[in-house]
Parts: C-alpha cells; sequence; structure tokens
C-alpha cells in the first residue's frame, strides 16, 4: 500500500528580550544554575505577574512577517500540567485568543512554491529545564529559562515529506532573524521544534493517530527523526498493526525515535483565562507603527537578488537563507564588488572555511571591505585569482588586508607588456617546437609557452596579458 505523510510542526522562539516575560530576571544564557530567578518566575505564593511589553512587540511583528491576522484584543490563559521543571504547576501561554492566526509560510520545493498554513503564534513564558542523570538515578533542574519570553508557531499540517519540514523550519529561522526577534541558536534551545507526524493511504481524507517529536535541536535531526518515524509507521502498518498517539523523543545516537508518554489533548491541560493579567489591547498606531518598520524579508530579498542583481536562483536561495549572510553580501558589493563575483567568493570560499571551523557569519575573519578589496586586487589584475585563494587564506590567519599580504609576499603580478617581451622573447627562442606544434594546429602548445614564462616569473606574470604576447610575437615569428 502506498501511504501519504502528515507533517506539521510547533516551532518554539525565544524572544530576543533582556528581561523575562513577567518579571525583571535576566534571560542571559549560560549563567550558574538557578541564578536567573525571582519569587516570581519561581511560582511562589502572592507574586503576580507583569507582563513585559517588548515581548508583545516582538510577537506582533512575528505575526506581521508570518501573514497571520492579528489579533488586536487577546488575553493570556493557564495551561494547567504539573512537571518538575514548571514550578507554578501552570505555564501562562495563550489559548484561544492568540496574538495571530491565519498566517502562511512559502517555501520552495524542487524549484515550486508551496504555501504552508499557519494556525496561530501566540506567546507563552518558557519553562526550566531539568538535566537527568546518565545513569537515571536523579534529575536537576534548572529554574534559570522559566519565564523566558516564547513564541509558539503552530503549522497546519499541510507538510508531506521531512524535507518539506526542514525547508519550513529553515524558513522560519530566517524570517526570525531579519526582523530581529532572535537569535535562533538551536544549540543554546532558542529555537526548538515538536513535530507532529503521521501517515495514510494514499486517498483517505482523515487523519490516522500522529506521534509528537521531541529532542530535535538541529534541521539535520529534523529531518531524519521525521524519515526515521514514516518507516516505523509503516512498517507498523504493513504489519497489521495500529500507531498509538503519543509523544516520543529522537536519540541522535541510534538516529531512532523513542515512545516517552500517551500524547496529551487540548482538554488534558484544563485552559481557563489567566486571573493576573489584563487583556492585551493593540491600538491601530502600535500596529501600523509594527507593520512600517517590517524589514525587507527572505522571500523579497531573494526576488530582487535575482531581478535587479542577476543572481542565479540558487546563488540568491543561499545568500539569503541566513539574514548575517545577506548583510555581509550587501557589504561587499556596497565596498564597489562585482554581485556575482562577490558571490562566488561568500558562498565558496568564505562558508566553506566558516563551515570548517564552525562559526557563523557574524565570526568571519574578515570584513565585507576586506572581502571586497581582496576582489579588487583580482578585478586590477594585481593578483591572479590562484593567489588570491592563497592571500585569502592569509587574510583568515592573520586578519590582514589583501594590498598588505600581496606587497608582504611580493605577489604583485607583472601586467607591464615591456617587462614581459624580453621574457617571452626568450621563451619563444628556447622552445622552437612548441611553436612549430602551435602553429601546426596544436592548441595546447600554446600552454606549454605560457607555462614557461609563468615559471621564468615565479607565478608572478598576468596570464591574460602572457597569452596576448604569445600570440603576437609568434605570428611576428
Amino acid at each position: 500500500m502506498t501511504y501519504e505523510t502528515i507533517i506539521g510542526l510547533e516551532v518554539h522562539v525565544e524572544l530576543k528580550t533582556n528581561s523575562k516575560i513577567f518579571c525583571g530576571c535576566s534571560t542571559q544564557f549560560g549563567a550558574p544554575p538557578n541564578t536567573n530567578v525571582c519569587p516570581v518566575c519561581t511560582g511562589q505564593p502572592g507574586t503576580l505577574p507583569v507582563l513585559n511589553r517588548q515581548a508583545v512587540e516582538l510577537a506582533l511583528r512575528a505575526a506581521t512577517a508570518l501573514n497571520c491576522h492579528i489579533n488586536q484584543d487577546c488575553k493570556f490563559d493557564r495551561k494547567n500540567y504539573f512537571y518538575p521543571d514548571l514550578p507554578k504547576g501552570y505555564q501562562i501561554s495563550q489559548y484561544d485568543q492568540p496574538v495571530g492566526e491565519h498566517g502562511y509560510l512559502e517555501i520552495l520545493v524542487g524549484g515550486e512554491t508551496k504555501r504552508i498554513g499557519i494556525t496561530r503564534v501566540h506567546l507563552e513564558e518558557d519553562a526550566g529545564k531539568s538535566m537527568h542523570a546518565s545513569d537515571g538515578s536523579h534529575t536537576l533542574v534548572d529554574y534559570n529559562r522559566t519565564g523566558v519570553p516564547l513564541i509558539e508557531i503552530v503549522s497546519e499540517a499541510d507538510m508531506r515529506s521531512p524535507e518539506e519540514a526542514r525547508l519550513y523550519l529553515e524558513g522560519i529561522k530566517a524570517i526570525m532573524q531579519y526582523c530581529d526577534i532572535s537569535d535562533c541558536k538551536m544549540e543554546e534551545g532558542s529555537l526548538r521544534c515538536d513535530a507532529n507526524v503521521s501517515i495514510r493511504p494514499v486517498g483517505q481524507t482523515e487523519f490516522n493517530p500522529k506521534a509528537e517529536l521531541k529532542n530535535m535541536n538541529s534541521f539535520r535531526n529534523v529531518q531524519r527523526g521525521l524519515e526515521y518515524e514514516v518507516e516505523r509507521q509503516t512498517e507498523v502498518y504493513e504489519d497489521g498493526g495500529t500507531v498509538d498517539q503519543e509523544t516520543r523523543r529522537f536519540d541522535e545516537a541510534s538516529q531512532t525515535t523513542l515512545p516517552m508518554r500517551s500524547k496529551e489533548e487540548a482538554h488534558d491541560y484544563r485552559y481557563f483565562p489567566e486571573p493576573d493579567l489584563v487583556r492585551v489591547s493593540v491600538d491601530d498606531a502600535w500596529l501600523e507603527r509594527v507593520r512600517a518598520e517590517m524589514p525587507e524579508l527572505p522571500a523579497k530579498k531573494r526576488q530582487r537578488y535575482v531581478a535587479e542583481l542577476g543572481l542565479p536562483e540558487y546563488d540568491a536561495g543561499v545568500l539569503t537563507a541566513d539574514a548575517g549572510v545577506a548583510r555581509y553580501f550587501e557589504g561587499v558589493i556596497a565596498a564597489g564588488s562585482d554581485a556575482k563575483t562577490a558571490s562566488n567568493w561568500i558562498m565558496g570560499d568564505l562558508l566553506g572555511y566558516l563551515n570548517n571551523k564552525g562559526l557563523a557569519i557574524g565570526d568571519a575573519p574578515m570584513t565585507p571591505i576586506q572581502l571586497a578589496g581582496l576582489i579588487a586586487e583580482v578585478a586590477s589584475g594585481n593578483i591572479s585569482i590562484k593567489q588570491a585563494r592563497e592571500v585569502f587564506k592569509i587574510m583568515c590567519e592573520t586578519g590582514k588586508d589583501a594590498a598588505v599580504i600581496i606587497k608582504e609576499e611580493g605577489m604583485e603580478q607583472i601586467s607591464d607588456e615591456g617587462a614581459l617581451i624580453s621574457i617571452i622573447d626568450e621563451v619563444i627562442q628556447n622552445n622552437p617546437k612548441s611553436v612549430a606544434d602551435y602553429k601546426g594546429g596544436k592548441e595546447k602548445a600554446l600552454g606549454a609557452l605560457v607555462g614557461q614564462t609563468m615559471k621564468a616569473t615565479k607565478g608572478q606574470a598576468n596570464p591574460a596579458v602572457v597569452n596576448k604576447l604569445i600570440l603576437e610575437r609568434i605570428n611576428h615569428v
């Protein structure tokens, strides 16, 4: 039997605020355990929450970027469940009246645009972090993360493959970075994803029981976890079994999913309006200001790079996938570089270097102006592209400008025809067979003459000038 995959994602994004959503505690990552806490975020009796306006601002920005209808009158609710990392015994979230709903995000799949529906974007507070002992003997809880402001972005079940899920998640991350909503560092937990996945026979309209996958902390793990789960559910149905609706975790070591608990339904959380917070009213002026301050988003930027800068679709997609990379690229072309040449250097040499070192674009060893300077040295004929690769390596190691390195290493290309003619004449005189072979129709013989000239000049001759002069001198011999 042929099955159709049904996937929906719940993406949790930590908001880029200095303090928590309902108290003044710091949101700093990496502080000693249980130091960024107070009576409010740890749920001490008699405390009252006070809403962080900046968190609402960022949630409005996110909902607007994701094409949502903005609920200008919304409220908070209590989501009740008991777990050690939730000190109050409930989480303040939004249920039936979130900040935004009925939005969408478009992704490119196989060269085609696909629209993924977004059910809702709502604000909530984060829970603490449980740290389980490897031997299972105990669990420690760090409450520093408790009360950190989150938005949860809930998609429709519109994705039909693990690849689509990965592309959607990458799109969410890019938008959050472009809008300066979150740093989206998955390794620090500021971007997290739960995936709901089920399969059904092709042609069936109703959904089958789903599994919710937890503990996926990278784009690769999201795709791999979903691929495994689709295979697992297929085998269950093929063997005549039934799939349980449950929460499972992705185990990175074994690349499998393992059961955790039965999956809760909304009624299990006993939602009711949060009595300690007033309703949130977003007036027209506030909403219009948020809309007016929206930056150019990845899809628009990608289209502009193709239409105005003449970049291939692939280049534009790579350069706009990360806000930092896009800013770096625009810095290089603002410094005078050709768009395609800048794209080639960034996509090939720079991103390759950063990936090998495990660095982000913000840690690039050279500024956009420095990279533009290197590109200019090649364009002017001062160094060859081969020499430029060597200069690039030295720039990464030292942080020096290209012009300084070229001078220190004696790499300046010889483009002066007067300085090259005597060398070329000597090469022609010493290689009569190559000259005769070229005149006899053997094009490769010209390369031998160019090679001898480059050797004589220790690689500093401008290859284009050498080719031109050799042809001129041979034709006069």
